[in-house]
Protein backbone atom coordinates (compact mmCIF):
# COMPACT_ATOMS: atom_id res chain seq x y z
CA UNK A 1 0.00 0.00 0.00
CA UNK A 2 1.40 3.68 -0.62
CA UNK A 3 2.25 5.59 2.15
CA UNK A 4 0.30 8.44 3.55
CA UNK A 5 0.85 12.23 1.77
CA UNK A 6 0.63 14.88 3.49
CA UNK A 7 -1.59 18.53 2.50
CA UNK A 8 -0.14 21.55 4.28
CA UNK A 9 -3.38 24.32 4.45
CA UNK A 10 -5.70 21.60 3.54
CA UNK A 11 -8.00 24.20 3.77
CA UNK A 12 -7.56 26.82 0.96
CA UNK A 13 -9.17 26.74 -2.68
CA UNK A 14 -6.10 24.53 -4.09
CA UNK A 15 -5.70 22.78 -0.94
CA UNK A 16 -9.29 21.08 -0.77
CA UNK A 17 -8.62 19.87 -4.29
CA UNK A 18 -5.13 18.14 -3.29
CA UNK A 19 -7.16 16.44 -0.75
CA UNK A 20 -9.12 15.20 -2.93
CA UNK A 21 -7.01 13.96 -5.30
CA UNK A 22 -4.71 11.88 -3.03
CA UNK A 23 -8.02 9.85 -1.90
CA UNK A 24 -9.29 9.33 -5.32
CA UNK A 25 -6.05 7.52 -5.64
CA UNK A 26 -6.68 5.71 -2.89
CA UNK A 27 -4.58 6.87 -0.68
CA UNK A 28 -4.16 7.75 3.15
CA UNK A 29 -3.89 11.67 3.50
CA UNK A 30 -2.74 13.70 6.46
CA UNK A 31 -4.48 17.20 6.16
CA UNK A 32 -2.63 19.92 8.18
CA UNK A 33 -4.70 23.41 8.57
CA UNK A 34 -4.45 25.94 11.37
CA UNK A 35 -7.98 25.46 11.60
CA UNK A 36 -9.96 22.79 13.71
CA UNK A 37 -13.37 22.66 13.00
CA UNK A 38 -12.79 22.98 8.96
CA UNK A 39 -10.88 20.26 9.26
CA UNK A 40 -13.79 18.43 11.24
CA UNK A 41 -15.80 19.55 8.36
CA UNK A 42 -13.58 18.11 5.95
CA UNK A 43 -13.09 14.72 7.34
CA UNK A 44 -16.60 14.26 7.84
CA UNK A 45 -16.91 14.88 4.04
CA UNK A 46 -14.57 11.75 3.47
CA UNK A 47 -15.91 9.23 6.11
CA UNK A 48 -14.93 6.37 4.23
CA UNK A 49 -10.93 7.14 3.48
CA UNK A 50 -8.20 6.94 5.70
CA UNK A 51 -8.13 10.58 6.38
CA UNK A 52 -6.03 12.23 9.39
CA UNK A 53 -6.72 16.00 10.67
CA UNK A 54 -3.66 17.58 12.01
CA UNK A 55 -3.83 21.35 13.00
CA UNK A 56 -0.80 23.49 12.62
CA UNK A 57 0.69 25.71 10.41
CA UNK A 58 4.34 26.94 9.17
CA UNK A 59 3.52 30.61 9.27
CA UNK A 60 6.90 30.59 11.65
CA UNK A 61 9.68 28.73 12.45
CA UNK A 62 8.28 28.11 16.22
CA UNK A 63 5.18 27.04 14.41
CA UNK A 64 6.81 24.68 11.81
CA UNK A 65 8.82 23.03 14.46
CA UNK A 66 5.55 22.71 16.20
CA UNK A 67 4.06 20.93 13.68
CA UNK A 68 6.75 18.83 13.23
CA UNK A 69 7.01 17.37 16.61
CA UNK A 70 3.08 17.04 16.12
CA UNK A 71 3.62 14.35 12.97
CA UNK A 72 6.80 12.77 14.17
CA UNK A 73 4.71 11.45 17.33
CA UNK A 74 2.02 10.21 14.78
CA UNK A 75 4.50 7.51 13.73
CA UNK A 76 3.61 7.38 10.32
CA UNK A 77 6.60 7.04 7.79
CA UNK A 78 5.07 9.44 4.88
CA UNK A 79 5.77 9.75 1.59
CA UNK A 80 5.08 12.81 0.28
CA UNK A 81 4.55 16.63 1.47
CA UNK A 82 2.47 18.93 -1.15
CA UNK A 83 2.47 22.60 0.52
CA UNK A 84 0.20 25.09 -1.65
CA UNK A 85 -0.07 28.15 0.40
CA UNK A 86 -2.83 29.60 -1.65
CA UNK A 87 -3.45 33.32 -0.96
CA UNK A 88 -5.99 36.33 -2.81
CA UNK A 89 -3.47 38.46 -4.07
CA UNK A 90 -3.80 42.46 -4.02
CA UNK A 91 -3.57 44.24 -6.95
CA UNK A 92 -1.43 47.09 -6.86
CA UNK A 93 1.65 48.67 -9.07
CA UNK A 94 5.28 48.20 -6.83
CA UNK A 95 5.97 51.94 -7.75
CA UNK A 96 2.80 53.25 -6.14
CA UNK A 97 3.67 51.35 -2.73
CA UNK A 98 6.56 51.51 -0.22
CA UNK A 99 9.09 49.22 0.20
CA UNK A 100 7.82 47.60 3.37
CA UNK A 101 5.18 46.16 1.15
CA UNK A 102 6.94 43.86 -0.68
CA UNK A 103 8.58 42.77 2.53
CA UNK A 104 6.03 42.35 4.02
CA UNK A 105 4.74 40.09 1.01
CA UNK A 106 8.07 38.16 1.13
CA UNK A 107 7.49 37.86 5.10
CA UNK A 108 4.00 36.08 4.81
CA UNK A 109 4.39 34.52 1.45
CA UNK A 110 8.06 33.15 1.33
CA UNK A 111 9.73 32.63 4.67
CA UNK A 112 6.89 30.26 5.82
CA UNK A 113 7.94 28.16 2.98
CA UNK A 114 11.41 28.69 4.05
CA UNK A 115 10.30 27.88 7.45
CA UNK A 116 8.48 24.63 6.45
CA UNK A 117 11.09 22.98 4.41
CA UNK A 118 13.78 23.34 7.88
CA UNK A 119 11.42 21.60 9.77
CA UNK A 120 9.54 19.27 7.33
CA UNK A 121 12.48 18.17 5.36
CA UNK A 122 14.50 16.05 8.17
CA UNK A 123 11.31 14.68 9.05
CA UNK A 124 10.83 13.12 5.46
CA UNK A 125 14.10 11.94 5.21
CA UNK A 126 13.68 9.80 8.50
CA UNK A 127 10.76 7.79 6.77
CA UNK A 128 13.67 6.24 4.63
CA UNK A 129 11.09 6.22 1.45
CA UNK A 130 13.04 8.35 -0.76
CA UNK A 131 10.26 10.95 -0.03
CA UNK A 132 9.10 13.83 -2.45
CA UNK A 133 8.30 17.24 -1.18
CA UNK A 134 5.89 19.38 -3.95
CA UNK A 135 5.63 22.73 -3.59
CA UNK A 136 3.01 24.26 -5.80
CA UNK A 137 3.66 27.55 -7.29
CA UNK A 138 1.57 30.68 -9.39
CA UNK A 139 1.80 32.43 -12.00
CA UNK A 140 4.31 35.18 -12.25
CA UNK A 141 7.37 33.35 -11.46
CA UNK A 142 9.23 33.72 -14.63
CA UNK A 143 6.90 36.65 -16.72
CA UNK A 144 5.45 39.65 -14.50
CA UNK A 145 1.80 39.53 -13.82
CA UNK A 146 0.19 42.68 -15.09
CA UNK A 147 -0.87 44.25 -11.92
CA UNK A 148 0.35 42.14 -9.16
CA UNK A 149 4.08 43.08 -9.43
CA UNK A 150 4.98 41.87 -5.59
CA UNK A 151 2.99 38.51 -6.44
CA UNK A 152 5.39 37.96 -8.93
CA UNK A 153 8.51 38.93 -6.92
CA UNK A 154 7.82 36.87 -4.43
CA UNK A 155 6.72 33.90 -7.18
CA UNK A 156 10.51 34.22 -8.73
CA UNK A 157 12.32 34.44 -5.27
CA UNK A 158 10.30 31.02 -4.41
CA UNK A 159 11.01 29.55 -7.94
CA UNK A 160 15.10 30.29 -6.77
CA UNK A 161 14.33 29.18 -3.49
CA UNK A 162 12.71 25.50 -3.94
CA UNK A 163 15.66 25.35 -6.88
CA UNK A 164 18.33 25.73 -3.73
CA UNK A 165 16.45 23.13 -1.69
CA UNK A 166 16.32 20.83 -4.48
CA UNK A 167 19.84 20.84 -4.67
CA UNK A 168 20.99 20.80 -1.01
CA UNK A 169 17.91 17.85 -0.26
CA UNK A 170 19.53 15.45 -2.28
CA UNK A 171 21.81 14.94 0.73
CA UNK A 172 18.48 13.92 2.74
CA UNK A 173 17.62 11.74 -0.22
CA UNK A 174 14.21 13.69 -0.49
CA UNK A 175 13.20 15.18 -4.16
CA UNK A 176 12.16 18.93 -4.04
CA UNK A 177 10.11 19.97 -6.73
CA UNK A 178 8.23 23.03 -7.63
CA UNK A 179 4.94 22.33 -9.33
CA UNK A 180 4.76 25.74 -11.86
CA UNK A 181 1.00 26.07 -12.64
CA UNK A 182 0.80 29.05 -14.79
CA UNK A 183 -1.83 30.40 -14.39
CA UNK A 184 -4.67 31.03 -11.84
CA UNK A 185 -6.26 27.83 -10.85
CA UNK A 186 -10.14 26.90 -10.34
CA UNK A 187 -11.40 26.21 -7.31
CA UNK A 188 -14.31 25.39 -5.23
CA UNK A 189 -13.85 29.00 -3.41
CA UNK A 190 -13.58 30.80 -7.20
CA UNK A 191 -15.93 28.67 -9.55
CA UNK A 192 -18.67 31.24 -10.59
CA UNK A 193 -16.04 33.46 -11.81
CA UNK A 194 -12.92 31.12 -12.61
CA UNK A 195 -11.85 30.86 -16.96
CA UNK A 196 -12.82 27.35 -18.02
CA UNK A 197 -9.54 27.22 -19.42
CA UNK A 198 -7.99 27.66 -15.73
CA UNK A 199 -6.88 24.13 -13.98
CA UNK A 200 -8.68 22.42 -11.64
CA UNK A 201 -7.50 22.37 -7.90
CA UNK A 202 -7.72 18.51 -8.21
CA UNK A 203 -5.81 18.41 -11.51
CA UNK A 204 -3.11 19.93 -9.74
CA UNK A 205 -3.22 17.48 -7.04
CA UNK A 206 -3.26 14.57 -9.75
CA UNK A 207 0.21 15.82 -11.09
CA UNK A 208 1.92 16.21 -7.87
CA UNK A 209 0.98 13.24 -7.15
CA UNK A 210 2.90 12.03 -10.56
CA UNK A 211 5.62 13.69 -8.99
CA UNK A 212 5.47 11.99 -5.76
CA UNK A 213 5.49 8.64 -7.82
CA UNK A 214 8.18 9.16 -9.82
CA UNK A 215 10.34 6.55 -8.42
CA UNK A 216 12.37 5.50 -11.59
CA UNK A 217 15.92 6.21 -11.01
CA UNK A 218 16.81 6.62 -14.59
CA UNK A 219 14.06 9.42 -15.01
CA UNK A 220 15.65 12.85 -14.45
CA UNK A 221 14.17 15.17 -11.27
CA UNK A 222 13.86 18.33 -12.41
CA UNK A 223 13.87 20.96 -9.65
CA UNK A 224 10.74 22.75 -11.72
CA UNK A 225 8.23 20.96 -13.80
CA UNK A 226 5.54 22.71 -15.53
CA UNK A 227 2.26 21.93 -15.24
CA UNK A 228 1.36 20.25 -18.34
CA UNK A 229 -2.61 20.47 -19.37
CA UNK A 230 -4.02 17.19 -19.87
CA UNK A 231 -5.08 16.15 -23.27
CA UNK A 232 -7.75 14.50 -24.39
CA UNK A 233 -7.18 12.19 -27.63
CA UNK A 234 -9.66 10.66 -30.00
CA UNK A 235 -8.80 7.42 -31.53
CA UNK A 236 -9.80 6.02 -34.65
CA UNK A 237 -9.80 2.45 -35.89
CA UNK A 238 -7.45 1.54 -38.64
CA UNK A 239 -10.64 0.97 -40.71
CA UNK A 240 -12.19 4.06 -40.38
CA UNK A 241 -8.88 5.74 -40.84
CA UNK A 242 -8.27 4.43 -44.02
CA UNK A 243 -12.08 4.78 -45.51
CA UNK A 244 -11.50 8.42 -44.47
CA UNK A 245 -7.73 8.66 -46.34
CA UNK A 246 -9.44 6.97 -49.02
CA UNK A 247 -12.41 9.15 -49.43
CA UNK A 248 -9.91 12.50 -49.56
CA UNK A 249 -8.19 10.80 -51.97
CA UNK A 250 -11.13 9.63 -54.55
CA UNK A 251 -12.29 13.73 -53.80
CA UNK A 252 -9.24 15.11 -54.44
CA UNK A 253 -8.77 13.08 -57.67
CA UNK A 254 -12.26 13.34 -58.64
CA UNK A 255 -12.15 17.21 -58.28
CA UNK A 256 -8.43 17.45 -60.33
CA UNK A 257 -9.90 15.30 -63.17
CA UNK A 258 -13.41 18.15 -63.26
CA UNK A 259 -13.55 20.86 -64.54
CA UNK A 260 -14.05 23.80 -61.45
CA UNK A 261 -17.33 25.85 -61.12
CA UNK A 262 -14.93 28.59 -62.46
CA UNK A 263 -14.93 30.05 -66.51
CA UNK A 264 -11.55 28.57 -68.03
CA UNK A 265 -8.02 30.67 -67.69
CA UNK A 266 -7.69 32.74 -70.98
CA UNK A 267 -3.93 34.51 -71.42
CA UNK A 268 -5.05 37.38 -71.95
CA UNK A 269 -2.53 40.28 -71.39
CA UNK A 270 -5.36 42.84 -71.75
CA UNK A 271 -7.57 41.03 -69.24
CA UNK A 272 -8.85 43.69 -66.25
CA UNK A 273 -9.26 40.52 -63.46
CA UNK A 274 -6.43 39.10 -62.07
CA UNK A 275 -8.38 38.26 -58.96
CA UNK A 276 -10.27 35.53 -61.30
CA UNK A 277 -7.04 34.03 -62.31
CA UNK A 278 -6.49 33.87 -58.81
CA UNK A 279 -9.68 32.34 -57.76
CA UNK A 280 -9.26 29.30 -60.70
CA UNK A 281 -5.69 28.61 -59.32
CA UNK A 282 -6.94 28.22 -56.24
CA UNK A 283 -9.53 25.80 -57.24
CA UNK A 284 -7.52 23.55 -58.69
CA UNK A 285 -4.80 23.58 -55.74
CA UNK A 286 -6.83 23.32 -52.77
CA UNK A 287 -8.07 19.72 -53.26
CA UNK A 288 -4.33 18.16 -53.92
CA UNK A 289 -3.40 20.19 -50.82
CA UNK A 290 -6.00 18.91 -49.02
CA UNK A 291 -4.97 15.15 -49.58
CA UNK A 292 -1.43 15.72 -49.05
CA UNK A 293 -2.56 17.29 -45.19
CA UNK A 294 -4.64 14.48 -44.23
CA UNK A 295 -2.12 11.91 -45.19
Amino acid sequence: MKGPVLVLDALNGIGRGLVQAVIDDGRPVIAVSRDRAGLAVLQAEYIDADFTAVRGSVDTERDSAALAETLRALHRPIAGMIISRCREQARGRMLDLPGEALKEKLDSDLLPQLAAARQLLPLLAASGRNGSYVVVGGPGSENPWAGYGHHSVCSAALSMLVRVLHDEARALSVRVQLLAVDTPARTVENEACACEQWPSAVAIGKQALALIDQTDPGQPVQAIVRYATPTTRTRRSPATANLSARALTQQATSAYLSPTHAEPLIDDPTSKDPQRYLDDTWALLKPLLSASAGK
